[in-house]
């Protein structure tokens, strides 16, 4: 992943520290300086931001190791300011599936805390002029990450989208209506909570402000793309399939496929080497690589060389779940060992947009 720290594998699953990550911690040295702690304090609260950001690998290693259960692998884990994701490979589409993955990431949360109970139980926020004080040392340290732990839990069971309580909302749903239905009461819902949020920010905290618009975000995301995915049910990679699509080859330049991307509607090309599949280009990878190395270069110097393979009978829904995970790939369908076609997200839009014409004249 770029502008990412590559941190060690768990369980075989890639974790990711985002760059904006350095900011959290460079805010928190400043404004703790400026507010007149020391650096020994600051190095508490430092160290205190880390070990939660610990807890939240391991919320979404739940997740993951949850939903390898059921045969769903996860690409990656990446740590961002305002919490991590798991990216899964694929949705699970049944109920059950989804309420166990969903509710495995606030699990984590809760054994955490029962296991550091002992010392949450004896442990008292210092008081300053008859007011607690929030301050991490040696004492506080284990027994605040704790309560911070139950804290992440709830927050994370808020029945809302993207959170996992909007997943586990529309599972419990979908026990009694299509899947469909279900996530539109659960985004309308979680919206509706969010709208809460928002004025909650003017009064309260304006931290409220940017989780409300980001649940609304989030919530509509998901309407969307469930609906899109509904409108793929029954079909395979086979039916939209592309046969004749442009190709070039790795030692051609970045003239030539200025040129191809100008003759025709294409934006993503099938870069080949003896006339096997080597990478995907694209318009943003001819356009960095025209400003970096010129219009001479090759375009095997500029081309992705992640080749993702699909099957002619791979469902359309699994191909659009890698679209949206890599954006501005294309899907390499075989039938056996042959290359039958290839797909991208263009092709995937249109058959969307035609099958939801259909429904709408029956």
């Amino acid at each position: 992943m770029k502008n990412a720290l590559v941190l060690p594998k768990i369980a075989g699953i890639s974790v990711y520290i985002h760059w904006t990550f350095a900011i959290l911690i460079g805010w928190i040295v400043l404004t703790n300086l400026w507010a007149g702690l020391n650096v020994v304090q600051v190095g508490w609260m430092v160290l205190f931001v880390l070990g939660l950001f610990v807890c939240v690998t391991l919320h979404e290693l739940g997740h993951a190791l949850a939903a390898r259960h059921y045969g769903i692998q996860t690409r990656d884990i990446t740590l961002y300011p305002i919490g991590g994701v798991a990216r899964l490979e694929r949705m699970p589409q049944k109920p059950i599936h989804e309420l166990v993955v969903a509710l495995a990431g606030p699990a984590v949360n809760i054994l955490i805390m029962l296991a550091l109970l002992p010392l949450i139980s004896n442990f008292e926020l210092p008081e300053e002029d008859g007011a607690q004080v929030f301050l991490i040392d040696e004492q506080s340290f284990l027994p605040m990450l704790g309560i911070v732990n139950v804290w992440l839990a709830a927050f994370n069971l808020i029945p809302a989208f993207p959170m996992d309580g909007g997943r586990v909302l529309r599972a419990l749903l979908s026990l009694r209506m299509d899947r469909v239905r279900a996530t539109d009461i659960a985004a309308f819902i979680g919206q509706a909570i969010a709208i809460l949020f928002v004025f909650a920010g003017f009064y309260v905290n304006p931290f409220l402000i940017f989780i409300g618009l980001f649940v609304i975000l989030g919530a509509r995301a998901e309407a969307e793309a469930v609906r899109s995915q509904s409108f793929l049910e029954g079909f395979t990679a086979a039916d939209a399939l592309m046969t004749n699509f442009p190709i070039l080859d790795k030692y051609q330049t970045l003239r030539e496929a200025v040129q191809l991307l100008l003759d025709g509607q294409a934006r993503t090309f099938l870069v080949t080497e003896a006339g096997m599949p080597y990478g995907v280009l694209n318009r943003d990878h001819i356009i960095r690589g025209i400003q970096s190395a010129g219009e001479g270069a090759p375009v095997h110097t500029v081309a992705d060389t992640r080749l993702y393979y699909f099957d002619t009978w791979t469902p359309l829904e699994d191909v659009l779940a890698h679209f949206q995970q890599e954006p501005g790939s294309i899907a390499l369908v075989r039938e056996g060992s042959r290359l039958a076609g290839i797909i991208d997200s263009e092709n995937i839009s249109e058959l969307i947009m035609v099958n939801a014409a259909r429904l709408r004249t029956t």
